[in-house]
Formats: C-alpha cells, structure tokens, sequence
C-alpha cells in the first residue's frame, strides 16, 4: 500500500534537507582542511623565522635559550634581578645583576650569531687543553667552550694571586663573576684612566710588567690580549678582564702572542709619557726564570734604561718585532747550534 501524498512529501523534503546539508558539511570539511593547511604553513614560516633570530644572540637582545639560562640561575637563588647592560663588545655583552643579598655580579653573555669565532682556532689548536678536539662547526658549543675556557682560565689566576673578577659560575654560553664597581657603574679601564702624575703611570707599568710575568711562570698563561682596554683600575689595583683567549705557556704561538702583549702594553704607556723597557728587553724580563724578580728590581733596571737609550737599541727592538722565535731547540737551524756561543745557548733554553 502506498503512503499518503502528503507523507511522500514530507520525505522527499527531508531528502532535500539531507542533501543540503551533506553538501554543506563537505564545503565546512573542505574549508577545514584549507584553514589547517593554511596554519601549518603559517606555524612553518614562523619556525625559520625563530631559527634566525629566536636562537640568537645578537646586540643587546637575548634569545630565548639565555633567557631559560637565566632563569634556571635565578631559580637557583645565585642571582635575583639581571638589569642593564654594562658594556658591549664584538664578541659578548656584560649585564649588572643582584642577588637576594643585593650583591653586585657581572654577567658576561656570549653571542651566539656572530662569526667572529671562525678565528679562533689559532688559540685553540695545538693546546694541550684541547687535545681532544673541539666542535668547531657547532658555534653555539663553540662558544659555550669559550665562556668555560675564560672560567678556568680566570680560576687558574685567581688561584695565583693575580687581581681578577672573582669567578662564581658559567652555565652554556653565560659566565657569572664578581661585578668590579660600584651602584652599576663599572670601573675604569687604563684607556679611560688620567692620572695627575708621571709617577703613577710609572708605578701602574711596573704591576702591569709583574702581572704579565706572573701569568707566565704561575699560571703558565699568556693572555693573548694584554692591553689598555683589557686592564681596569679597581680600588687603586690593575685588574686583568677578557681572559677566554688567553693560552698556555707551550701554545705554539704562544712566544708570538706575548711579544704582542708587550709591544700592546709599551706602546700604551710610552704615550703616557712614561718611560718603558725596549720590546725585547721587557720580553726576556718576562720570560727569564733565572731572574730574580722584584717590584723594586723592576724599578732599579727601568731608572737604567731611561738614562741610556740608544739608536742601537732601537734598531734592536724593530729587529726582535720582526724574528720568529722559537720555542723549543727543534725549531733552530743545526748551523746555529754548533755555531753559538754558550750565552746564544742559554738564551734559547731560557
């Protein structure tokens, strides 16, 4: 039996509902998938986007993997507030912090964008201290070995009697010290120093020249970096800073890297006005262990030189700047062994 006409029409109706919104549902599922199509491609971009600048550190700003660091040390109640920013420099930034005791500290952060750090292998490589190897295609673990470097090596000082930040901590690529100044003003470098008198730019020479030569033969350091800008005054006392390039006494350019220091410090000082050794002469009062060293012996042969500097020792100096200098007997000619006097001889050794 047939239903009524009107039944019939009340299905078909419904029939055409279905339809309707079947179709609509597919165009609902369509506009769907677009839209998620759409978001991941968004969630991609943002993802490179995060890859060049979330990950590093440039100029003043902190990528996010600081500022975990950062707060991981916080959490730790080693620091409480991180505030401005103390200095800037091509290859780091030093920030002022607190601590809960309102303690003053530096911390030094590392940037981790930058390719300055593609030179660096002329401190690293050949040092017993990296012996191992190093991931110098990875700048991030690059750097982090930088940031620990300069904590040993600022330890290692320290530990010598030498007047430097004291270290407390390094966590990847940020190293936490001793904060020299005072109220988030920093002390001075040697560079912004004016002294009134001749005589305590002189008395500042002789602690730079004992410093160089303690890092030398008690540290078994060469700083790699010795200048004005790497020296600040704090409390009437030469501190040394921006120790991660510093290298070990048998670095096989280690001899070069100390002339430089010394050519770096006299060149300094003799615009001062004051008076300095010759750059070979400063340079064997370094490295000569059979010196008896003294701040008054420093003196008494720096009285010396003033009173008889002549054109000889001059072109002594500018011929020193020039030579290589060897650092083990392997590294001399046969035909000047044999030929040496036995002074020639000691002086090589030494």
């Amino acid at each position: 039996r047939r239903p009524p006409r009107s039944t019939r029409k009340e299905s078909s109706a419904a029939s055409d509902v279905y339809k309707r919104q079947k179709e609509a549902n597919a165009v609902t599922t369509q506009a769907h998938n677009k839209l998620q199509t759409s978001i991941k491609k968004q969630d991609n971009n943002r993802i490179r986007v995060r890859d060049k600048s979330d990950r590093a550190t440039t100029e003043l700003v902190m990528d996010s993997r600081t500022r975990i660091i950062l707060l991981k040390l916080i959490k730790k109640q080693l620091l409480d507030e991180v505030s401005g920013c103390i200095s800037t420099g091509k290859e780091a930034n030093v920030y002022h912090a607190l601590n809960a005791s309102e303690e003053e500290f530096a911390v030094k952060i590392y940037k981790t964008s930058i390719l300055v750090f593609k030179d660096r292998n002329r401190y690293v490589d050949g040092e017993y201290r990296f012996r191992r190897g190093y991931c110098r295609h990875n700048p991030r673990k690059m750097v982090a070995m930088w940031a620990e470097k300069e904590f040993r090596n600022l330890s290692r000082m320290r530990a010598a009697g030498i007047a430097v930040p004291l270290p407390v901590a390094v966590k990847g690529h940020v190293l936490v010290m001793e904060f020299l100044g005072k109220h988030m003003i920093a002390a001075s470098t040697l560079k912004e120093v004016s002294f009134e008198t001749l005589e305590e730019w002189e008395e500042t020479y002789v602690s730079v020249v004992e410093i160089l030569r303690m890092m030398y033969h008690s540290c078994k350091l060469v700083h790699a970096d010795f200048s004005e800008y790497n020296l600040l005054l704090h409390q009437s006392k030469v501190y040394v800073i921006d120790v991660s390039q510093a290298v070990e006494f048998d670095h096989p350019m280690a001899l070069e890297f100390l002339r430089r220091d010394c050519a770096n410090i006299n060149s300094f000082f003799e615009s001062k006005g004051t008076g300095v050794f010759g750059l070979k002469q400063l340079f064997y009062l370094i490295v000569d262990k059979a010196l008896k060293f003294s701040r008054e012996r420093v003196r008494e042969l720096l009285k010396e030189r003033k009173e008889g500097v002549g054109e000889e020792d001059r072109f002594s100096d500018a011929l020193f700047k020039e030579l290589h200098i060897p650092r083990t007997l392997f590294e001399v000619e046969p035909e000047k062994l044999f030929t040496a006097s036995e002074e020639q001889l000691v002086s090589l050794v030494n």
